[in-house]
């Protein structure tokens, strides 16, 4: 650790203390700034400066941390510990010059994190999961759980959605692509977006749902809020954890019931990852058509298997056979979505879903990409989508 870090960590401590003896409500820069002029009067200018600024975002902000937020190009800011601090640019992790100077001041970051928006976490409750005002989402893990030290891990909020035109610009949607998915919003297929952690499956879903018309009532139901629809008319849900007592617990599962009581011409799930399934299921095909969510999965076809899975969690005693056919009456398209190894995140396969002699769902490719992102069309059985198809397809 260089000296100047080390002596704004030790007069950051000292500032401390001086405010906890005498609180007189002095501007606490004035303070950082007399006490620099007091304690470090032998340095030069430029480091005095220095060193006010490094107390400062200790003592105001999330410490080291500031730099980071502040830069646009940085997705998503992962902490462990002391050690030096990671980020994600343009798809791709690289380590950086920052880090915590002790535990102490990771633990105060997170508590600055957390206080505004009414949430703690402690030796007791090791895990939390947050959203903060500008909707940047917030993960933190303590020890015992965390080996190595506090775990923080902040996904930023792009303030402004990316488009499907902006989309096909960056290569993230084939060339055809556009036209498809427009064509299957419009014409209220149900879409399934598929893919990894990370692999864009948010950003898909929001130009999807930007294909919704102005006129149509839709509500968006989501674990941590992100999506930001345009549409003058848009509802949005979000789910709560329950209290440190245990209790006011809200799920997406009651979320997507409660949703189907407020007349929505469309239901947007940000992601379903457990019972909410067979609801959201049931919604798609009993009326709710042109409907969207998203799922964890590798492919169109593990897509499908995992929501069957994850409808059979709800407990209701369906057999598995009942589960299959509800799939295959509900889906009617699916894309999945990728991260490549350079980082970048495409639209790698959609499928049409069609239904087998035993009552399972079935992908069939309309789409799929090469690694050069060069696609490959086939064309529909849906007569929804020949149309689209045949417009881009040779």
């Amino acid at each position: 650790m260089d000296p100047v870090e080390d002596l704004a960590v030790e007069l950051r401590d000292r500032l401390l203390r001086e405010v906890a003896i005498d609180d007189g409500g002095d501007d606490l820069t004035d303070r950082i700034r007399r006490l620099v002029e007091r304690e470090a009067a032998v340095l030069p200018a430029d480091t005095r400066e220095a060193l006010c600024a490094r107390i400062a975002e200790r003592s105001f902000g999330l410490g080291p941390l500031e730099p980071l937020l502040a830069d646009p190009e940085v997705d998503e800011i992962m902490v462990g510990g002391t050690r030096p601090v990671w980020v994600e640019r343009h798809g791709r992790l690289e380590p950086t010059t920052v880090r915590f100077a002790r535990e102490d001041d990771l633990r105060h970051a997170i508590e600055r994190i957390l206080a505004p928006v009414g949430r703690r976490v402690d030796e007791a409750e090791p895990l939390c999961d947050a959203r903060l005002p500008d909707g940047s989402r917030v993960n933190v893990v303590l020890p015992p759980l965390a080996v190595d030290g506090p775990q923080l891990t902040i996904r930023r909020f792009r303030s402004r959605p990316l488009l499907a035109d902006e989309l096909v610009a960056r290569g993230s949607w084939p060339a055809g692509t556009r036209e498809l998915l427009h064509a299957a919003v419009r014409q209220r297929l149900n879409v399934l977006v598929c893919g990894g952690t990370g692999s864009g499956k948010t950003t898909t879903l929001g130009a999807l749902s930007a294909f919704v018309g102005p006129d149509e009532r839709i509500v968006t139901i989501e674990d941590t809020a992100e999506l930001r629809l345009q549409q003058p008319h848009v509802v949005r849900l979000e789910a709560r954890p329950a209290s440190v007592e245990g209790r006011g617990e809200v799920t997406i599962r009651r979320l997507v019931r409660n949703a189907l009581r407020m007349r929505p011409d469309r239901i947007v799930v940000g992601e379903v990852r457990g019972p909410e399934a067979l609801d959201m299921l049931a919604a798609m095909s009993s009326g709710h058509d042109g409907s969207l969510c998203t799922v964890h999965a590798s492919s169109t076809h593990e897509a499908l298997r995992r929501l069957e899975v994850l409808a059979l969690m709800a407990d209701v005693g369906l057999p598995h056979a009942a589960v299959r056919e509800q799939v295959a009456a509900a889906i009617d398209l699916v894309v999945h979505q990728a991260r490549r190894a350079d980082g970048s995140r495409r639209v790698v396969q959609v499928a049409e879903v069609r239904r087998r002699d035993d009552g399972s769902a079935e992908p069939v490719e309309l789409l799929r990409t090469d690694e050069s992102g060069r696609p490959t069309w086939r064309h529909p059985e849906d007569p929804r989508l020949r149309a689209a198809v045949a417009a881009v397809a040779p």
